[in-house]
């Protein structure tokens, strides 16, 4: 079972990425390399030992668009069938 969360890295987020959300969690997605390139530069330090992964989804969608959720599955997916079979 996972316990996930989701945050922004725009100033303009509903929920910003915060060093206290980097810190809880074990392991990170990001839809877009730009993404993360501002969380490394902003909490370095809460970073160090986590495990950060990016999706390579295009950030062009809406908050709890159908399509995006159904991307996130299908790539989650696939991630976790190559990591634990």
């Amino acid at each position: 079972m996972y316990e996930t969360r989701s945050a922004g890295t725009e100033n303009d987020a509903r929920i910003r990425v915060t060093e206290k959300l980097i810190y809880w969690a074990d392991l990170i997605f990001v839809m877009e390399k730009k993404h993360k390139q501002r969380i490394l530069e902003k909490f370095s330090t809460a970073m160090e030992n986590k495990r950060l992964h990016v999706l390579d989804i295009p950030d062009d969608f809406q908050f709890m668009d159908t399509e995006l959720i159904d991307t996130l599955k299908a790539g989650l997916s696939d991630l976790h069938k190559l990591n634990y079979g």
